[in-house]
């Protein structure tokens, strides 16, 4: 006999006694499979994806203990009428509210609750209604619009058409959005296969510790326990990493850990619940040692070393134009150092893996993989199991949110080893706390920048040198610097650059990609100088501005000559409203498109014909939440001239498109000028006679290679360290209380492939950008998060959040084959520098260190941080 019941979307379920300590949310997904219920927080109650609806309220479902659950009526969003379904997920599809899709569900229950109680609800009462809602990706403007168009269809229940023109340019509706708002499209944690185990990872005891023994056999002798593998079980080379070979599966007995997320263990058992309860059993014995967490200690001769060859990783310097020269043309001069923080990425979906061998013991091994590279995945866990690549398939499961985050090889590997050595299929999911305490992280910086101007304003030269603490391991720490580095100047052409980057191993969580990739923090030094130059040339930040931009033809930090500029039309697109504000800041931007610097781009595809003229494209960059699949759809279903509902877009290594990582803003056009060359072939057969039902069974390959960047500081005359670059002008503007009354945001896209992803994808970035300005730390002490928890790590919510308006810019490049420039990174580099320059005008105070949390605009853009 049970424990009790309570009663799940009209059925009555019972509950035995063995789960009255489990969560609701465990309860609806591991008992009654119902996987539209998401675990963004790992039981914190913090974010929302996990809202019910329990006795007519909307209710985190992992803060509900069972026992308190018993006689309730709980309803999730497969128990709601199929009319109510329809309307919530057309309205959040129609309106562009979908990106990666994670949040969506919790939101779609806390919306019909609202409109329930509150059919008319204004829009300042819905924000209100989801300041529990975590949303990393949208900005949450496009999410206010879609439950206000819920709202107006809910009196007579009629459902939203899902419409947009599938011609570039038009708002095609996300690929998949409505699945994704329903919780019908599955992500890793969602997925199950017979006979799987589930593993638990067992950590290091302190950042810096010698192993000296890991005892299992308590933890082996738990019920459900199958298997614990350790450092002795890896058959391959078991140091990996992206650019590096310097981060290891797990450490081994004898060996040093590396940072609080060093790996010493995976516990392997029938259930999650069981695994985890054995891995907390692992006896660790280890000898605590002094770590370095300062990357002024850890250059000190005498520091520990992170790593065998040094605390030093790579010491870059850069110099353009004649320095002494330029410094002797300039009348005003302006120094100052400035620091910016380390930051969490806050995805909502953890890092979850799913590996299973395909063909017996000497077959394929299958891993489904949340991963921003699948071929990058496919490569390190074929290092990692000693095997060829061909034995190695990783399936792309897009992600929910990434922003550069899932990069790095995190649980795919372990998940692939423990597959491979059990013959079952295996999943790993991370908890919040472990994910924060794993995955790379953006990069404090500290520069120190002096720059020069004429007498008009006109800068002179600039000189900096740039810190980068890149913790434990390496990541493409080498190449945030480089780009920190390489975008020093923003927006601006200069006479004469000087700085050095230097990244340096210390014992903190390590740090890598980032949205904006050390962008962000070189602008906010930059913005923050000219600005104090314009003081003293008489100027406002628009007129120096406008006086420095890049035009075609005119040289950037790296000494390139930029082409396809819109800068100066995104300066003229926020003019008015900067000179009409009494208390506006201002900033430009700069972001390359591809990773350039002398190493070449790649966009690879290759279309199979279905029957019926169906169409199959495998592309090489990975989908989490930007809408890549969505612009891939809309230009073959332009190009051949067919329904977008007949194409469909697929990740995996089953075909040799490699294209390396989704980064560095150039998937949109990489992938597309790929697109093109397939298509072509594709309609010079039709153009022969031939129907798409006639070519079924046959593919079609597309390559681009551009390989005509130069390394950065080359020998070259002409130096052209990036493909292509997008361009940006952004204005903050406070009210009479110093808060945040608007931003506007000018970015020069390329050309428009989606309008409604596009706005979404800059609003979102503006978004992050808000938060790292004012709100956002990770804040470790001597290696470890103190603030682990989404509440903690100062997240801005709905309700404090200022209107963010989009105003798009066309200056087609001339590398694209439509013409488009990649958009996800830039939005967020200029934001903190606006933010700043708003902040001097209206309390007259410099801040040189993010977040700036002392100004009333950080007060009000925190709120209550509610969970």
């Amino acid at each position: 006999m049970g424990a009790g019941e309570l009663t799940i979307n009209g059925r009555r379920v019972e509950v035995e006694a063995d789960q009255l300590d489990w969560n609701l949310l465990e309860f609806l997904r591991e008992h009654c499979r119902l996987t539209s219920v998401k675990n963004g927080c790992s039981g914190q109650g913090q974010c929302g994806a996990c809202t019910v609806v329990v006795n007519g309220k909307a209710r985190p479902s992992c803060a509900i203990r069972m026992r308190k659950a018993i006689g309730a009526q709980v309803w999730t969003l497969e128990g709601l009428d199929p009319v109510v379904r329809q309307l919530l997920s057309h309205s959040f599809a129609a309106s562009g509210a979908v990106q990666c899709g994670f949040c969506t569900p919790g939101l779609l229950m806390r919306t019909k609750v609202l409109l329930d109680e509150n059919p008319r609800a204004r829009r300042e009462e819905i924000a209100r209604a989801i300041e529990t809602h975590v949303c990393r990706c949208t900005g949450y403007m496009k999410i206010l619009d879609a439950i206000e168009m819920a709202r107006d269809h809910w009196p007579d229940r009629r459902v939203p058409p899902l419409r947009g023109e599938s011609v570039l340019g038009g708002s095609l509706p996300k690929v998949d959005a409505v699945q994704l708002a329903l919780g019908e499209r599955p992500f890793v944690s969602d997925m199950t296969f017979p006979d799987m185990l589930q593993g638990a990872l067992v950590f290091s005891p302190a950042p810096r510790a010698r192993i000296v023994k890991i005892d299992t056999l308590a933890a082996a002798n738990q019920p459900g326990v199958h298997r614990i593998l350790t450092a002795r079980d890896v058959p391959g080379q078991r140091f990996v990493g992206l650019l590096y070979d310097d981060w290891p599966l797990f450490v081994a007995e004898g060996e040093t850990t590396f940072y609080t997320g060093s790996i010493l263990a995976l516990v392997l058992a029938e259930t999650a619940r069981q695994a985890r309860a054995a891995a907390r059993l692992v006896q660790v014995e280890y000898e605590e040692l002094e770590g370095v967490f300062d990357c002024c200690r850890a250059l000190e001769p005498d520091a520990p070393k992170v790593h065998p060859k040094g605390n030093l990783l790579a010491h870059q310097v850069f110099r353009w134009g004649d320095l002494e020269e330029g410094k002797q043309h300039a009348v005003h001069i302006e120094s100052g150092e400035f620091q910016t923080q380390l930051i969490e990425h806050a995805f909502m979906e953890v890092e979850a893996a799913l590996a299973r061998p395909v063909g017996g013991e000497h077959g394929v091994l299958e891993v489904f993989s949340q991963s921003q590279g699948v071929f990058e995945d496919r490569r390190q866990i074929a290092l990692l199991l000693g095997e060829p690549l061909d034995r190695v398939r990783v399936i792309l499961v897009s992600a929910g949110g990434a922003f550069g985050g899932k990069e790095d090889l995190s649980v795919q590997g372990h998940a692939a080893l423990a597959a491979r050595l059990c013959h079952r299929p295996v999943r790993i999911v991370l908890e919040r706390k472990e994910s924060i305490r794993l995955h790379p992280k953006r990069h404090p910086i500290h520069i120190q920048i002096s720059a020069g101007c004429d007498a008009t304003g006109m800068l002179t030269f600039v000189q900096a040198k740039i810190t980068g603490d890149t913790g434990a391991h390496a990541s493409v720490g080498t190449k945030v610097l480089e780009r920190a580095l390489g975008h020093l100047t923003s927006a601006y052409r200069v006479e004469a650059v000087d700085v050095e980057a230097r990244t340096v191993y210390t014992n903190n969580i390590p740090c890598g990609a980032m949205r904006g990739f050390g962008v962000n923090q070189a602008n906010f030094a930059m913005e923050a100088i000219l600005d104090r130059l314009a003081e003293q040339v008489g100027l406002d930040g628009w007129d120096i501005r406008w006086l420095n931009a890049l035009q075609d033809g005119e040289r950037m930090t790296t000494g390139q000559k930029v082409h396809s500029c819109g800068l100066k039309e995104t300066l003229l697109a926020v003019r008015e409203d900067y000179k009409n504000a009494r208390f506006a800041g201002i900033a430009c931007g700069i972001k390359n498109v591809g990773g350039g610097n002398g190493m070449p781009d790649i966009g690879r595809v290759q279309i199979r014909i279905e029957p019926e003229g169906e169409l199959l494209v495998f592309v090489g960059y990975s989908e989490m939440g930007q809408g890549l699949f969505t612009v891939a759809r809309q230009i073959v279903s332009q190009e051949l001239s067919i329904p977008p509902e007949r194409v469909t877009v697929r990740t995996s290594t089953e075909r040799e498109v490699d294209c390396g990582m989704t980064t560095s803003s150039r998937g949109t056009v990489l992938m597309g000028n790929a697109l093109f060359s397939a298509c072509a072939a594709i309609k010079r057969r039709l153009a022969e006679g031939a129907s798409l039902a006639d070519l079924a069974g046959e593919e079609f390959f597309g390559e681009y290679v551009c390989d005509f960047t130069t390394a950065i500081g080359g020998p070259e005359r002409e130096p052209i360290t990036h493909m292509s670059y997008g361009f940006a002008t952004q204005v903050a503007i406070l009210d009479e209380q110093g808060r945040l009354e608007r931003f506007i945001a000018a970015q020069d896209v390329g050309r428009i492939m989606n309008r409604t992803l596009c706005e979404g994808q800059i609003q979102g970035g503006v978004h992050m950008g808000l938060g790292s300005a004012l709100t956002e730390e990770l804040v470790l002490e001597r290696g470890v998060p103190v603030n682990d928890t989404f509440r903690g790590l100062g997240l801005i919510r709905a309700p404090n959040l200022p209107p963010i308006e989009v105003r798009l810019v066309e200056s087609a490049e001339k590398n694209s084959a439509y013409g488009s420039k990649g958009i996800g990174e830039l939005p967020l580099v200029p934001v903190a520098s606006a933010v700043a320059g708003a902040l001097v005008r209206y309390d007259g105070i410099r801040r040189n260190r993010l977040p700036m949390r002392d100004s009333a605009a950080a007060r009000a853009l925190a709120g209550r941080r509610t969970g």
